[in-house]
């Protein structure tokens, strides 16, 4: 039997079930939303003794499953029920578990850079393998290289594309692209996706502390507009010490955009009190109501992540999403909660069909 282009069929059943836990349900029915589905039935909770419970309420076994769960705040509770569903899956015969996990905590503890400290990515990897999931989709990692702490498959989406084509449209005259040296690689693509010049900021981190001195920044700044980009945004910390010395540098306006808005206290009280025009990121962690500011802007990644299931469920090329589709990209920026997808038709103008149907719950 063979499947689509004329691959072998793979062995697990010919639909795909999305899943979630309590970490970001609302990304979650987003993704279901855009392939033509909803999310599969499933109670996750904790006892009043902390320990957490899970139980599939649907037929899984053989289905390809999907498993939407971002390591977000509670950042060890998330892990936990992640761990744990993978877990339960296994054990209810599910064909083939792929782990979501649109923002990976732990990601800056990716090497030892102090005597006697943990590399507690590779432990996260390792347990998420161990749990029996049989490959990983995520987004933006903290340093690429934590794709090799995995021994199963592992596909990065990056929103550079979606942010980009945000502030394309946006068009914004003499720009220049500020990062620091962490994120140059994927700053230098935002950049040219801009066609605009790249700065580079130099940093110094004190310690553990969760904050950076700003050394120098390379690059002509001056008279320009700077569109700050990176990873995160924790603390923004870091984001208004590169504010202050874009200012220094004459900078006329200042805009920030990051993957994960992760905005630990008291990062909203900083940006309220910067200078900032604006500040944008996606929707790979969720922001409580009291966080929603006006100078807050987020972008749904659900479209890029729901057209990447698709493809690994047919066997097809996720990195394709990356090539020269930028009528795609737009596509992002317009959809919310499944109007485009509904308004663009069973088919997409590219070839690409339509997703599976997602089973109802």
């Amino acid at each position: 039997m063979t499947g689509f282009g004329g691959r072998e069929a793979a062995l697990y059943a010919d639909q795909f079930e999305i899943y979630h836990g309590n970490a970001n349900p609302e990304l979650a029915r987003k993704i279901a939303q855009y392939v033509g589905g909803r999310p599969g039935r499933a109670e996750v909770f904790t006892f009043a003794n902390e320990n957490i419970f899970v139980r599939i309420l649907d037929n899984v076994r053989e289905k390809d499953v999907f498993l939407v769960q971002p390591t977000s705040r509670p950042v060890n509770q998330s892990i936990m029920e992640l761990l744990i569903m993978i877990d339960a899956f296994k054990r209810a015969s599910a064909g083939r578990i792929t782990a979501v996990v649109p923002y990976y905590a732990y990601g800056r503890s990716d090497k030892k850079d102090q005597p006697r400290v943990p590399i507690t990515a590779r432990l996260i990897a390792d347990m998420i393998t161990v749990a029996g999931a049989d490959r990983v989709l995520t987004m933006d990692l903290h340093q690429g290289q934590i794709q090799g702490f995995f021994n199963i498959p592992v596909d990065e989406l990056t929103a550079v594309h979606l942010l980009s084509r945000y502030f394309l449209d946006k068009r914004l005259n003499d720009c220049v692209v500020v990062t620091d040296l962490g994120f140059a690689k994927r700053a230098r693509q935002f950049a040219e996706l801009l066609d605009a010049p790249l700065a580079i900021v130099e940093k110094r981190r004190h310690g553990n502390l969760d904050r950076a001195e700003v050394i120098n920044v390379i690059g002509e700044v001056r008279g320009r507009r700077a569109i700050i980009v990176d990873d995160e945004i924790d603390t923004a910390g870091t984001l208004i010490e590169i504010t202050r010395a874009l200012e220094r540098e004459g900078v006329s306006e200042i805009h920030a955009c990051a993957t994960h808005g992760v905005l630990s206290d008291p990062a909203i009280e900083r940006i309220q009190a910067s200078n900032l025009a604006e500040v944008v990121v996606t929707d790979t962690i969720p922001l409580p109501p009291e966080k929603q500011i006006p100078r807050l802007k987020v972008l749904s990644i659900a479209p890029l992540v729901g057209e990447a299931i698709k493809r690994i469920h047919r066997g097809e090329s996720v990195g394709a999403l990356f090539g020269a589709e930028a009528s795609f990209t737009q596509e992002m920026l317009l959809w919310e909660d499944g109007d485009a997808a509904a308004s663009r038709g069973p088919d997409r103008d590219d070839g690409v069909p339509s997703a599976l149907p997602a089973p109802a719950g």
